[in-house]
């Protein structure tokens, strides 16, 4: 009785104060429930003293459909949650959670939750009550007719309903609402997105319910996710080979199919596999007129069940946004069920992977509904697609996996929490909808599947798996910045910048090229005695790793030197321009000299092709009694001897003992080379090889 007391003086000194007539003059969404605590005499039984007036508005809405009062909820909140989900400092949070989370998994489970206007208010208002969920932050918002939320609230409640968002494309799908109002949310945008998904979800049924594939459906059970082709103005191409044909292009959730139009109808279905691991390749292509390469407005797919890849068209008069569409929808069908195959997912776990796929197809066909702009990327909103491209991806779909698994294994021993800890599946929401993937029951909750991605008060695995891959992916894209940033155009400057950056590398070559021909003799000398004796004494590991020591030494004084300091920039002295016939004949000259070193290797290949085949015998002798020799040395020499040999030779022959020696013996060496003749070649075209061949056969 104290409780509703002073809840109800605290009410009565809002009214006084003219808190609620301002809040009711703008009627906000919680205007009614204001005047409604205002009328009622029993209003204190179901407020709690540690929420915000918001939280206490949408944990007495969620007690109205759980059909209990606040009051006890807060008291099975208190027994199901452990105490450091209770602690104070974010018991008004995680209290809201639980609340929030278990009306959801109730208010879900009818088919036409989403088009339930209270439905899509209740959940807005849960974000905008988690952001200021505590008595004490109150005033950090404005309940007023323009309310907004943050991406942090969007990214913990949304993911409650698996068809809104989830857990790993959830900040992009964030971002892409509110690319018009600053990162933050309204309402009318929030509607105009879950009225879109309404649509995509009826028009999936429809399509499920058609005579499209219903031969081949019926025997294994796959649901069609999309079809392209049937308007004239957006048709769809399929080449093979030279041939090209219209027809209708249509996307399950195991394969993709394609039907040839003919004059009244359409040709018999061709599959291409997405499920089983048939080495499939899906990737952008292009096409043009009599196998030209001009328009970026396709998609390939090739398996080693194809004698020849398959390449889909989807022609449009500005752009490629259809087939940057279907590209990210049918890759993630292939990469789900790539997921499946790897981690040998069976059962009710296979069927909810295959229904996060699907749900993310869905977001993706509402967000294409609503949104006019041309440059969303379709794979970041896909969650497979994103895990591909993440880095640590592999390790979000290994934590998956994992989960999958050991939620599995929890149900089997019955030590799973209670499930208003937790929220719903993707499963549990596609069987709501009224669509049902795969051959598992009916029922996700009686197969044991009760939980999704969320945990009240607690970031799961999952979570935080995926919060490690978006910090390494802001460093990865800052990188990537740094790189476009110094990418320069033409030959003559990018040879010059890397002219200086291999200027150190150059300096320590022409420092040991000195050493070679002994231009200093003192040093020369000093340098061959101290390599002698620590390849003699096997010492040259732990020199080569001195070496590295004393570059990482290097790296991190030069690390504490610069702190605080700019950036160095590699300073690079710009090449003199030029004119359009100088660059012309650069081209020229540098398509002339790598036409040369074309031309040396083809000889050297030859003439070892020669000395293989003993088309000259007496050099082929020669050269088998040379091998023979170096196979002995091979065999008989410890590696030591042979590297100091190697050695000795490499960095005396130009000493001035060696020298005159060292030069007859290089003459004597090439004039062997160039003795050797190279394999005669014959061109023919493909004409004539054809023609042999059947002279032959």
């Amino acid at each position: 009785m104290a409780l509703a007391s002073r809840t109800r003086h605290m009410l009565e000194a809002l009214v006084r104060e003219g808190s609620l007539n301002w809040l009711l003059s703008r009627r906000s969404s919680f205007s009614e429930e204001f005047e409604e605590l205002e009328r009622s005499p029993s209003a204190g039984n179901n407020w709690i003293p540690e929420l915000s007036p918001a939280a206490n508005i949408v944990v007495r809405r969620c007690s109205r459909i759980l059909e209990t009062s606040s009051s006890e909820l807060q008291e099975s909140f208190n027994t199901e949650a452990s105490d450091s989900i209770k602690h104070k400092s974010r018991y008004a949070r995680n209290f809201l959670e639980y609340c929030c989370f278990r009306a959801l998994a109730l208010s879900t489970q009818g088919m036409g939750h989403l088009a339930d206007k209270k439905f899509r208010r209740l959940t807005f208002d849960m974000m905008v009550a988690w952001e200021a969920p505590a008595a004490a932050s109150q005033s950090l918002i404005n309940l007023d007719d323009d309310l907004s939320i943050g991406i942090e609230a969007f990214s913990r409640i949304a993911p409650a309903v698996p068809i809104i968002a989830n857990v790993i494309i959830c900040e992009n799908l964030f971002e892409v609402l509110t690319i018009s109002t600053g990162g933050r949310l309204h309402f009318s945008i929030y509607e105009k997105y879950l009225n879109g998904l309404e649509r995509v979800i009826k028009k999936m049924k429809s399509q499920s319910e058609s005579s499209l594939l219903s031969a081949v459906r019926s025997t294994r059970g796959e649901k069609i996710l999309e079809v392209d082709g049937t308007v004239t103005t957006q048709p769809v191409l399929e080449h093979v080979g030279i041939s090209t044909w219209p027809g209708r292009l249509i996307l399950t959730d195991h394969a993709l199919y394609f039907e040839a139009l003919r004059v009244v109808s359409y040709d018999k279905p061709k599959r291409y596999d997405l499920s089983d691991d048939l080495k499939q390749t899906v990737k952008p292509e292009l096409t043009g007129p009599w196998g030209t390469r001009l328009f970026d407005k396709a998609v390939l797919y090739k398996s080693i069940s194809l004698s020849e890849p398959a390449i889909i068209e989807f022609p449009e008069l500005k752009g490629h946004t259809r087939r940057d569409y279907w590209l990210a929808v049918i890759r993630e069908i292939l990469y789900v069920h790539r997921f499946i195959n790897k981690f040998h997912i069976t059962g009710i776990e296979k069927d909810d992977a295959l229904s996060k796929a699907i749900l993310g197809i869905l977001r993706v066909q509402a967000i294409q509904e609503i949104s006019s702009s041309s440059t969303v990327c379709f794979e970041s909103l896909l969650m497979f697609n994103l895990c591909d491209q993440l880095p640590g991806g592999d390790l979000i779909l290994e934590t998956l996996a994992n989960m999958s698994s050991s939620r599995g294994l929890d149900w089997s021993n019955n030590i799973v929490a209670s499930c208003g800890m937790y929220s719903i599946s993707a499963l549990t929401t596609v069987s709501n909808l009224g669509v049902m993937f795969g051959s598992s029951s009916n029922n996700p909750s009686e197969a044991g599947l009760l939980v999704g991605e969320l945990a009240v008060g607690e970031m799961s695995s999952l979570e935080r798996a995926v919060k490690e891959s978006r910090e390494n992916y802001k460093k990865v894209v800052l990188a990537q910045e740094t790189v476009n940033g110094v990418k320069a155009d033409g030959i003559d400057t990018n040879l010059a910048v890397m002219k200086e950056l291999l200027l150190p590398v150059m300096e320590v070559g022409k420092w040991l090229l000195s050493l070679v021909y002994w231009d200093d003799p003192l040093k020369s000398l000093l340098f061959s005695l101290i390599s002698t004796f620590i390849i003699f004494r096997g010492w040259l590991g732990y020199t080569l790793a001195l070496t590295l020591v004393l570059i990482a030494i290097f790296m991190v004084v030069t690390r504490f030197c610069n702190q605080g300091r700019p950036l160095v920039e590699l300073k690079v002295m710009a090449p003199p321009p030029m004119n359009t016939m100088q660059q012309l004949l650069a081209v020229q000259n540098a398509i002339s000299q790598a036409e040369q070193l074309v031309q040396d290797g083809n000889i050297v290949l030859l003439k070892f092709r020669a000395l293989l085949l003993s088309i000259f015998p007496q050099a082929s002798d020669r050269f088998a009694a040379l091998l023979v020799f170096v196979a002995l040395i091979l065999t008989l020499v410890p590696s030591k001897y042979m590297l100091l040999v190697v050695f000795l030779e490499t960095f005396t022959r130009y000493s001035p003992l060696r020298k005159a020696s060292t030069e007859r013996w290089m003459r004597r060496l090439r004039e062997c080379w160039f003795s050797i003749p190279a394999t005669p070649v014959v061109l023919e075209t493909q004409r004539q090889k054809e023609k042999d061949a059947k002279t032959r056969k």
